[in-house]
């Protein structure tokens, strides 16, 4: 593999034009327009992380300025920078600058401002007003309900989907051919099972797993913290065959072995239940998925993991021999 490089992958990687984006294509149509156009509305981007909304306003900006667009555009994680006082003072600062030669507005991006306070919505609700003329407003949400009514009426709205399999595999293994990577193609898919469309996970847990070796299916885990989905179904199985103390030593097992909290494994056992690779009766998975939602709950709480997750185990060794899973 290649030495380690200052940047992360996600970031060395990421599309630096509107036509590079993958799995978003209605929406980058419809920014090109804006491009060719060289005119916008403020918009709202919205969806899951990881699926290229901050990387489409990057691209849209390039697009619009070329190379030097960083100096057209104020980006302002709405996170940290999220009181009244940054929306006054950095945006209207921003918004009275010089605006470039040939388009006749700037771009502000707000990344993730759904968690902007009340307040500060509001504040930037009027001066969404005060620039339109030389300012465009770029929100980005992950929760666009947290945003105020009257942004979004303000907004045309651009709703993000999570990336699809054949998508987040492919640039996977080019970004793995790029860094001269050695991986098992398993490994990759499993890279997208733990991410669920998250591009910006999935390529971070392969840097993470490429700086120690050979990408493979048990280092992709080990990387993550999970263990392995067949180890969790042999645990469960375990105990609905009704060997209680066997599943119970399984469990043992995947906690020290892979050092999971008891929040962990109930993840992964709900995981493996709404799968299909467990072969149980409908009934009997309503009621598992029932049960481990309280379990869940009593863990969150602060009751001891080792006697809950003990006790669900117990509670699935009868339910299998009382339904006969």
């Amino acid at each position: 593999m290649s030495s380690v490089t200052e940047l992360l992958w996600t970031e060395k990687y990421r599309p630096r034009s509107l036509k590079d984006i993958i799995n978003q294509q209605d929406i980058t149509a419809r920014l090109m327009k804006f491009v060719n156009e060289k005119n916008m509305p403020h918009l709202l981007f919205a969806g899951p992380p990881g699926t290229g909304k901050t990387t489409a306003a990057h691209a849209l900006a390039h697009d619009l300025y070329g190379d030097a667009y960083q100096q057209f555009m104020l980006e302002l994680n709405a996170s940290d920078e999220r009181g009244i006082d940054t929306i006054r003072e950095k945006v209207k600062e921003f918004a009275r600058s010089k605006t470039p030669p040939d388009i006749p507005f700037k771009i502000i991006l707000l990344d993730e401002a759904d968690n902007m306070t009340s307040d500060a919505q509001q504040a930037l609700r009027r001066l969404m007003e005060l620039y339109s003329a030389s300012t465009r407003f770029i929100l980005a949400a992950n929760y666009p309900s947290k945003i105020i009514d009257a942004i979004q009426s303000r907004c045309a709205f651009f709703r993000f989907t999570s990336l699809k399999k054949e998508d987040v595999v492919n640039r996977l293994k080019y970004i793995a051919d790029k860094e001269k990577i050695d991986y098992e193609e398993e490994a990759l898919d499993i890279i997208f099972e733990i991410s669920e469309g998250d591009m910006r996970k999935a390529i971070n847990v392969l840097q993470a797993s490429a700086y120690l070796g050979k990408v493979s299916s048990d280092l992709v885990f080990k990387v993550v913290g999970m263990a392995r989905p067949k180890d969790v179904r042999d645990m469960i199985e375990t105990a609905l065959k009704g060997n209680f103390i066997e599943a119970r030593e399984l469990l043992r097992k995947v906690m020290i072995e892979y050092g999971l909290s008891g929040e962990d494994v109930v993840r992964q056992i709900h995981r493996e239940i709404m799968g299909s690779d467990i072969k149980i009766s409908e009934e009997l998975r309503v009621l598992i998925a029932d049960y481990l939602g309280e379990v869940h709950f009593r863990i969150a709480e602060g009751s001891d993991e080792d006697i809950q997750l003990s006790a669900f185990l117990a509670w699935l060794s009868m339910m299998g021999k009382k339904l006969g899973a």
